[in-house]
């Protein structure tokens, strides 16, 4: 069992959420068994090379039941923490949906997730049980798991998907007894799923939801997607947060067919939505982007993404353009693990509005914009956002954590740096951690990376701090070239960003060409891992480029 210090929202603020609807007393179980009994009919597909399946919900949600038969038959229960690391497969969704019906905590973990970082979540959450595959790619699971074992004394069961090696169960034997619908009694306000992520830092954080926080994060969802949209095929992680409300809750409350695929490969995923009848593209940009820049992408495509959703990372206008421009209507949403849902917009919103900014708060939600001293800035002027609002997770699984980051008034300090306009549009500008610090002057790197996605050839750009040994630090700009393009030049940056008025001292003084980005699971460029690169080069003259 977890005894993890959580926060508790004040008496006024839970009243208020419950009045509006936004908090009700059914739990993830409940309404998870409810979901799939009415969703029975709709079909679910993984679209994959080395496990494809093609069957309907009802199909999986019999596995599932004999997957929680199967967990409840080994003391598995209400309060435990159960792991599962497995890729997109339908396995994934039985997995989730029968932990969720046992009432135990589910702990999704990335599938690319290494040995090193399976060990520490396991360790702090202190899970009994792990679901993981036999092997994927180049990852190879069973080799992990001696390391696994080894930090995690409360680890009790290790099931296998695969060749299952010795001290382990495989996935057929937790499955080998009859289904039921037996019904935990949960509290609400309970742990339902606690998800670790390393986001654009590099230690991993676990993120405590309630049964009410999350599904109130899943009726938001719900209620900002385009009324008429097609099934969507989901690419990013289900042991992510934002693969797994897309794979496995959002669909059921919409009641809609479900999508799978476990490898991003964007040929196959524009074939998928030709022979699926299938939308695909939401998400950060990267997973648009890889879509348009496709040498297969054409006119049929386009009849399949009408609207796309964006989040997750930055948006540049450049790309919002370039859909436009295609007849695809664009929504932006600004959210993240702790409160994934805090601004929208819909496809009736006003272009301008849905296009260039991150959404207005939505319903329940509220935000402040504030300086360094904690003091709210006018309208127009930049300011950290804190935000709160009926699906704000309920506290880290380290307690310092959530003592730093979440105030006495329920306030969540973001860390990311927003305008708002005079009708309450968000606009994101900025990490606080991404300002670029030159001389004592902070530059946006945001506003620079802005202009430079606009120049040709740019597919994508990352701005970011290099150390300076005169003036602290400067800005680099790390480029991916459009296919078949060349990244510009510091010379040609530096003409550009001269002829669009930017002041001298916030041009890049270097840039890097890479071929792909590091990112975290769901498409965000972890400019930590690019400032680290910095570093290393600025211990070796040898390896600067010239200024």
């Amino acid at each position: 069992m977890q005894a993890w210090q959580l926060r508790t929202p004040a008496p006024d603020l839970a009243a208020r959420y419950r009045a509006g609807g936004f908090w009700t007393d059914d739990t993830l179980a409940s309404v998870v068994a409810s979901a799939l009994r009415a969703c029975g009919s709709l079909p679910l597909r993984v679209w994959s090379d080395t496990r494809p399946f093609d069957a309907t919900v009802g199909t999986v949600h019999q596995l599932a039941k004999r997957v929680a038969a199967g967990l409840r038959a080994r003391g598995i229960g209400p309060g435990d923490i159960v792991a599962f690391q497995l890729p997109n497969w339908v396995e994934a969704a039985a997995t989730f949906w029968g932990i969720a019906q046992t009432g135990a905590v589910l702990l999704p973990i990335v599938h690319f997730y290494g040995a090193r970082e399976v060990a520490f979540i396991m360790r702090q959450s202190s899970a009994r049980v792990l679901i993981t595959a036999d092997r994927f790619r180049h990852c190879d699971y069973v080799a992990a798991l001696d390391e696994v074992r080894r930090a995690s004394p409360g680890l009790e069961l290790v099931v296998v998907v695969g060749e299952t090696p010795s001290g382990a169960l495989s996935f057929g034997a937790l499955t080998d007894c009859a289904a039921d619908d037996a019904a935990p009694v949960l509290d609400p306000d309970r742990p339902a799923i606690v998800a670790y992520t390393s986001g654009t830092t590099s230690a991993p954080k676990g993120v405590v939801h309630t049964h009410r926080s999350i599904l109130a994060e899943t009726r938001q969802l719900a209620a900002i997607q385009a009324a008429g949209e097609l099934p969507m095929l989901t690419g990013a992680p289900v042991g992510h947060f934002i693969g797994m409300l897309t794979a496995f809750l959002l669909p059921l409350a919409r009641r809609r067919a479900i999508h799978l695929t476990d490898v991003w490969d964007p040929g196959k995923v524009l074939h998928a939505m030709l022979e699926g009848n299938v939308t695909a593209g939401s998400g950060s940009t990267y997973f648009l982007t890889s879509l348009l820049d496709h040498a297969d992408f054409g006119p049929r495509h386009l009849e399949h993404m009408r609207t796309v959703g964006l989040g997750g990372a930055p948006v540049p206008a450049a790309v919002a353009d370039r859909a436009d421009a295609l007849g695809i209507s664009i929504i932006r949403s600004y959210g993240c693990s702790e409160q994934p849902s805090i601004t929208g917009s819909t496809h009736d919103d006003p272009p301008d509005k849905r296009k260039y900014s991150d959404g207005s708060p939505l319903p329940g939600v509220e935000i402040r914009l504030v300086d360094d001293s904690g003091r709210e800035v006018p309208r127009g002027a930049p300011g950290e956002i804190l935000s709160r609002g009926p699906e704000l997770f309920a506290g880290y699984t380290d307690p310092a954590l959530t003592a730093e980051s979440v105030d006495a008034g329920g306030w969540y300090a973001t860390g990311d740096i927003g305008v708002l306009d005079e009708h309450g549009w968000l606009t994101i500008t900025d990490r606080k951690k991404d300002i670029i610090i030159r001389g004592g002057e902070n530059i946006s790197a945001g506003e620079v990376e802005e202009l430079l996605a606009r120049m040709p050839g740019v597919a994508e750009v990352a701005v970011v701090a290099a150390p300076d040994a005169r003036l602290g630090e400067h800005a680099c700009a790390f480029i991916r070239p459009a296919p078949g393009a060349a990244a510009p030049t510091l010379a040609q940056i530096r003409t550009e960003l001269d002829r669009q008025g930017l002041s001298r001292q916030k041009w890049p003084e270097e840039v890097r060409e890479v071929s792909e980005f590091p990112r975290t699971p769901s498409g965000k460029i972890q400019k930590f891992a690019l400032r680290d690169r910095l570093r290393t080069a600025a211990a070796d003259p040898a390896r600067q480029p010239p200024r």
